[in-house]
């Protein structure tokens, strides 16, 4: 059975229009799935809804989200918070913004330990030392008394890391992880999450834009537009033979770092028309559009 399964997940913007139409993907215990499409077709979105952390302005309008086969959504706010702490965590987009500036590094680590899942402060701190060494950073006390703003982009985001595997949650929610970086530093941490991955076996739902980190870490990819899935398929038959003329567009699109004065190409205007009269008649035909 699948660790996660998202049925028919359908989200709008409060008398607004949708912003999920009836997603439906899967993530097996111990795989990557990579969550793929432009900025704004609602990718984050459904990271966010499983984490239970949608903005007031988005309402959930239909669907199931089932983590290990109880639905998240039939959940009271108390249990939700309960069951994603002790199960999920998250590997924010920006480090900088996502640890606070006024605390020093080890307590944001620790407390979670201690808070949520009852962790002795011995156990907490020794379990946050051996992550980030596992993460590669060098003397784990000094850091651990650093504030974020002593330390480099690449540091915050290992730290991040760390943190998100610290607990041994069964699902790692990725939310653009490497967008922030440099190509040399995304490249490491890149590597870094694919390790931890396979030695932890957490199952990681990998959001991004980047066609090229679907590549290296994932092994099924599901993509979004406007907040529908036109395609889901392995990473290897994607590369190989993507179904959807749209996806075949997006992989088009991507820049080729084996030839940096190739032209890019853009996805044509008449395959966003044609995607966007599939999203009006999916809307047409649902019932929760």
């Amino acid at each position: 059975m699948s660790h996660l399964s998202i049925r028919n997940l359908s989200a709008r913007l409060r008398r607004g229009p949708p912003v999920l139409r009836r997603v439906c993907l899967d993530v097996a215990a111990g795989e990557v799935r990579g969550l793929v499409g432009e900025s704004g077709a609602g990718k984050s979105m459904i990271g966010k809804a499983i984490l239970g952390i949608l903005p007031p302005s988005v309402e959930i309008t239909g669907g199931e989200i089932l983590l290990d086969g109880t639905d998240l959504l039939t959940l009271t706010p108390a249990d939700h918070r309960r069951r994603i702490g002790q199960s999920c965590a998250l590997i924010p987009q920006d480090p900088l913004t996502a640890l606070n500036p006024s605390r020093r590094i080890g307590p944001q680590i620790t407390d979670r330990l201690v808070d949520i899942l009852g962790w002795s402060r011995a156990d907490a701190l020794a379990r946050a030392r051996a992550l980030l060494a596992e993460v590669r950073i060098d003397n784990p006390d000094r850091v651990m008394r650093a504030y974020p703003h002593e330390l480099s982009g690449g540091m915050r985001q290992r730290i991040l890391i760390a943190s998100a595997f610290a607990a041994e949650p069964r699902l790692i929610v990725a939310d653009e992880p490497t967008t922030a970086l440099d190509v040399t530093v995304q490249k490491q941490i890149l590597r870094l999450i694919a390790g931890l991955q396979a030695r932890h076996g957490t199952s990681i739902l990998f959001v991004t834009h980047d066609l090229g980190v679907v590549s290296k870490v994932c092994q099924r990819l599901s993509v979004l537009y406007a907040g529908m899935v036109v395609e889901d398929a392995t990473v290897a038959d994607f590369f190989a033979a993507p179904r959807h003329a749209y996806s075949a567009a997006l992989l088009a699109a991507t820049p080729r770092y084996t030839d940096p004065l190739a032209g890019l190409n853009p996805v044509p205007e008449a395959v966003i028309d044609a995607v966007r009269a599939e999203v009006a008649a999916h809307d047409r035909g649902g019932p929760h559009g």
